[in-house]
């Protein structure tokens, strides 16, 4: 995983920090002002910028002052003398700070070198605003102060700055941040030796170019460079350059190498080598920035994959990948126990036949949807088509696996047993819908039964509805009490059950109210049903504790169910019904008008 090392550096990093910027800056104004003007080289401000860029912010303060006091210093002393040592300090601290606040700003918490966007950020940065700006300061007062123009004084400072600050500042930065320290203790022995033949051989090819070639080879380093960044990456590339900018520095200034055939003065040339410098940090950098991209990537598969194998061969659960185009593309070893088929059989079928037909639909429903909104998880539940123990349910959980585009190449998939959890909601569905007095239905599950049977009744069947409510029971419990009233009740359903038929349904509405649903029966038929349970409740009064009989009887409300009427209306007859039979008297039926 990818970390930036943004830590508070010690008391005496702004000292070190003033004395190394010191030294750097007073190398270039030194060796490097060719013209009496601005340096062309200049690394001072890439040390500044890694810093920054490495730090808390809060420590910055401490360390643009340690900076701008070294600034002053070495222009004071080898620049443009003390008239030009606090602007140029304010302009150098104003480059480094630019791009420090813009890299903060945008790519937050990254490494400049070890990915693509924050590393376009900062090259942005730098040869953007803070070099088009602190430019023409710069150039302005060294105009002011020295014979050279100010375009030729832009030009100085932004070739010197730019070049140099994308040079060394993301080298810099991974040094600060422990990058070299890191490849050192994680990396092979083998791998160090054939790192550091390859720097060697670099270098002796970068000699031979500079020093010895006959002819402009300056292209002839760039196939070992790459190699060196295949094989080492980001600290293989920043050493290379780190080669190339000390041999072929050193050459060029001292009248040696392929640049010296360029006509020019030596401060062109420095130009240029600075400028074929940064082309091929650009070069290798970014492509040591995507290999280290894709190392991650590789290393996230490797360790995504050994977790998928560990799920997915010891897991009860069956993990199935599917094509897009719904087969079956690996099994695991759990389809033998749950599918009663080797794993292997199952490559190359049709995940559909592993469904019953009638759940098929719902399940390539499923697919389609995950294949079709990639992000999301769906979830179906299906009866097996095959099963050897008895499987009656299960359940999938499939979502798309996708592409470096985001398009799905397949589903991953896992199917589990759920013939237990079916059973147990049908258990409690059960339990719901039964009244926990009588043992008959509650009023919600007999109004679903009722709802049920008008939709057969409107396929051509017939069906009636009993109303039925006990005569005079409110007497009862103010006689004998509550308890007594609920062993009426559930005794008053026992003596009903026996009358009914495995098809007819009973509910209780409320209170002493009941209904009996007469399923492919008519009002005649109903009627005479209806008379004989009258009979028998009559007959078997309930017995309580003391040994008294209470005799019940009941008003009933007979309607017959019609396909073109609503529930609510069939009630509706019904009640009425009931209603008149209790003002004739109870313990009798009437039929709804």
């Amino acid at each position: 995983m990818q970390t930036t090392l943004r830590h508070s550096y010690s008391s005496l990093t702004p000292a070190l920090l003033g004395c190394a910027y010191f030294v750097l800056a007073m190398l270039a104004l030194g060796h490097s002002r060719f013209e009496g003007g601005l340096a062309f080289i200049w690394g001072a401000n890439a040390l500044l910028m890694a810093v920054l860029l490495t730090s808390r912010i809060n420590d910055w303060p401490a360390l643009l002052i340690a900076a701008g006091v070294a600034s002053a210093a070495a222009t004071s002393l080898w620049g443009m003398g003390p008239l030009a040592a606090v602007p140029m300090a304010i302009i150098n601290l104003a480059e480094a700070l630019i791009v420090a606040l813009v890299c903060r700003r945008f790519a937050p918490g990254r490494k400049f070198a070890g990915s693509m966007r924050p590393l376009l950020i900062f090259t942005l940065a730098l040869c953007g605003p803070a070099n088009m700006l602190a430019g023409v300061a710069a150039a302005w007062v060294a105009s002011l102060l020295t014979p050279v123009s100010f375009g030729a004084s832009w030009l100085q400072w932004y070739t010197g700055h730019v070049l140099g600050g994308l040079t060394c500042t993301p080298i810099l930065m991974m040094l600060l941040q422990g990058e070299a320290r890191r490849w050192f203790r994680h990396t092979l022995r083998r791998e160090k030796w054939e790192a550091g033949g390859l720097l060697f051989f670099f270098a002796l090819a970068t000699a031979y170019v500079f020093y010895v070639a006959r002819y402009p080879m300056l292209f002839a380093l760039l196939l070992p460079m790459v190699v060196i960044v295949f094989r080492v990456g980001n600290l293989g590339a920043s050493a290379s350059v780190l080669i190339l900018a000390a041999i072929g520095g050193v050459a060029t200034m001292t009248g040696h190498g392929p640049l010296h055939m360029i006509p020019g003065t030596m401060g062109e040339r420095i130009q240029y080598f600075q400028f074929f410098l940064a082309s091929t940090f650009l070069l290798s950098m970014p492509v040591a920035a995507e290999l280290n991209s894709r190392r991650r990537l590789f290393q996230m598969l490797q360790e995504s994959e050994a977790r998928y194998r560990a799920i997915a061969e010891h897991s009860g659960d069956v993990v199935l990948n599917i094509s897009v185009g719904g087969l079956i593309e690996y099994a695991s070893p759990a389809a033998a126990e749950q599918i009663g088929c080797a794993p292997e059989l199952l490559i190359g079928q049709d995940a559909a036949n592993l469904v019953d037909p009638e759940d098929r639909a719902h399940v390539s429903a499923a697919i389609g949807r995950a294949l079709a909104q990639p992000g999301d998880v769906q979830t179906v539940e299906f009866r097996p088509f095959v099963s050897t123990r008895g499987l009656e349910w299960c359940e999938m959980v499939a979502r798309a696996v996708v592409d470096e585009h985001g398009l799905p190449t397949g589903i991953v998939s896992t199917i589990r047993d759920m013939s237990r959890h079916k059973a147990r909601q049908r258990a409690l569905q059960q339990v719901a819908a039964l009244d926990s007095l009588t043992g008959a239905d509650t009023r919600r599950a007999f109004l679903e039964k009722l709802d049920d049977e008008i939709g057969r009744v409107r396929r051509g069947g017939r069906a009636c509805l009993l109303l039925i409510d006990i005569d005079h029971f409110k007497a009862v419990n103010d006689r004998y009490g509550h308890g007594t009233g609920d062993r009426v009740l559930a005794g008053f359903v026992e003596w009903l059950r026996p009358g009914l038929r495995s098809i007819d349904s009973i509910g209780r509405l409320g209170g002493e109210e009941f209904a009996i649903l007469l399923s492919g029966t008519d009002v005649e038929r109903a009627s005479m049903i209806c008379e004989r349970l009258r009979e028998m409740v009559a007959a078997n009064p309930v017995r309580i504790d003391s040994g008294e009989a209470i005799r019940v009887t009941f008003s009933a409300g007979l309607v017959g169910l019609d396909a073109l009427v609503g529930r609510d209306s069939i009630l509706e007859a019904a009640d009425k019904a009931l209603y008149r039979a209790k003002h004739s008297g109870r313990n009798c039926l009437r039929l709804a008008a």
